[in-house]
């Protein structure tokens, strides 16, 4: 007798269907549309779907008549072929990415777990007291900025993490700062992240605008001698310190760590470090100083956010970002950095050191390898490192502090906050070994500094003409280098 009753579905199946649908609500890596779910290894919408399976025949060749750097959303990713299929491989996407359905299990986790946080974003969003106005994360220097009688402005709460009860904040009362609606937080933060993870574009991003703080694109706002000088008691407040410091690290990062954890198979081919081997030294340099730049973007974003950074005089400010922005940079790189096969995040997915050959720089890339391999060793947390980071940054040594005993006082409780955390974790014994990497730091800045200095006599023009104006500022100039190599 023949059933008429339907076939049970795969209760497996229809899991899969339904989590590949939770998906979408991400929108695509590349342009921020729509996305349509998983394709050649990253989330993207059709069109950037059908654009790089179309970029995979072996008769299309794209080039791009600006910098290779341009902007790729929407509205323009139909300008630049070049640039839209850069960022499409700088987001992982390949033609032997694993279809969604074959995925590991870790890597779909990842995933859900990036669903999740969108999704509590919508949830936070939807309850808000007032519809939340977007901000741009830089703003224009045309464009007026309010005026606040805060020096610091309201910080937002952490990017969706659930931090350690050792470091919830207390109620905003305790600090009038950081009395911020969650809609005007969420939109704060949602802003600078963004559903996709924007790039920073280094070659409009001029030092006026970074470096001089005119109060347009990174936000720093100059210094209010009328605004009394806020110090943190450390009986009652390091801990909100603590937590204010790991709130701007998580939210100005350029991958958090499960993704990169996601992300480690991910290696370059035999066919990939040979062609970027076969890239000509000045090409190499150029493609090295836009990613750094675009790194420094995010240590500037962080720094603004720190309490005790933004309590130091605008030109203070300046000198701090321009002397130890790298050193930020090479410590969050260990973040990225694979102990098991020596490999490093670069370019979206992990090289060694002989994929960065062509810079003829064999001992500088050595060095940083190892930096990057000892710091990984100290197995810090996220939290550890978000303070560190911190310390690094504010050093009353730098040259050119015109008030050294007020970066200093903010180095103190930055100090204090780091030896909280340490205590708080039984790893005191870390300390004496964090301030010994704060030695190598500056070896590896001032070796970088003198390999630019080669460069530079070589191929005056790449660097004048080519690097990033940010690059130039922060490592180009003859006063820059003479200060950076002699302090």
């Amino acid at each position: 007798m023949e059933n008429d009753e339907p076939a049970s579905p795969d209760p497996s199946h229809d899991s899969t269907q339904s989590k590949r649908a939770q998906i979408e609500v991400i929108p695509c890596k590349i342009c921020g549309d729509k996305s349509s779910g998983v394709h050649y290894g990253v989330i993207t919408c059709e069109g950037c779907k059908g654009f790089f399976r179309r970029s995979q025949s072996s008769s299309v060749q794209y080039s791009c008549s600006r910098q290779s750097n341009c902007p790729i959303d929407r509205a323009s990713r139909n300008r630049c072929q070049s640039c839209r299929l850069k960022k499409c491989v700088a987001q992982g996407m390949s033609r032997d990415a694993v279809k969604f359905g074959r995925m590991s299990k870790r890597q779909r986790d990842s995933l859900f777990a990036e669903v999740e946080r969108h999704r509590q974003q919508q949830r936070l969003q939807a309850n808000s007291v007032q519809e939340p106005q977007p901000l741009p994360a830089y703003r224009s220097s045309k464009e007026p900025r309010e005026q606040s009688s805060h020096l610091i402005p309201a910080l937002p709460p952490a990017y969706p993490y659930s931090v350690e009860p050792e470091l919830q904040g207390c109620p905003p009362e305790v600090h009038p700062y950081l009395d911020c609606r969650i809609g005007e937080a969420q939109a704060q933060s949602l802003a600078y992240r963004g559903s996709h993870r924007r790039g920073f574009d280094s070659t409009t991003s001029t030092p006026e605008a970074i470096l001089n703080m005119s109060g347009s694109a990174v936000g720093i706002r100059p210094f209010d001698p009328e605004s009394s000088f806020f110090s943190y008691p450390t009986s009652l407040h390091i801990e909100e310190l603590s937590a204010s410091i790991v709130r701007s690290h998580r939210e100005t990062t350029q991958y958090r760590p499960e993704e990169l954890q996601a992300l480690r198979w991910k290696v370059f081919s035999r066919e990939e470090i040979h062609a970027y081997q076969s890239k000509s030294v000045d090409e190499m340099w150029q493609h090295c100083a836009v990613r750094l730049t675009d790194a420094v973007q995010y240590v500037v974003e962080f720094a603004k956010r720190i309490p005790g950074f933004r309590q130091l005089g605008q030109n203070d400010q300046i000198a701090l970002l321009k002397s130890g922005s790298m050193e930020v940079v090479l410590v969050r790189m260990s973040r990225m950095f694979n102990t098991e096969n020596n490999t490093v995040f670069f370019d979206g997915k992990f090289a060694g050191t002989e994929l960065f050959k062509s810079l003829a720089c064999g001992d500088l890339i050595a060095a940083v390898f190892d930096f990057a391999h000892n710091l990984c060793a100290l197995r810090l947390t996220e939290q550890q490192m978000a303070v560190f980071t911190a310390l690094v940054l504010l050093n009353a040594d730098r040259p050119c502090l015109e008030d050294r005993e007020r970066v200093q006082r903010a180095r103190r409780d930055v100090e204090l906050a780091l030896s909280h955390i340490l205590h708080r974790d039984n790893q005191e014994s870390l300390l004496h070994k964090l301030y010994q990497r704060v030695q190598v730091l500056k070896s590896l800045c001032a070796l970088h500094i003198e390999k630019l200095r080669w460069f530079r006599q070589l191929y005056p023009l790449t660097v004048h003409s080519l690097f990033p104006p940010l690059y130039k500022e922060l490592f180009g100039s003859d006063t820059d280098i003479q200060t950076l190599t002699t302090h």
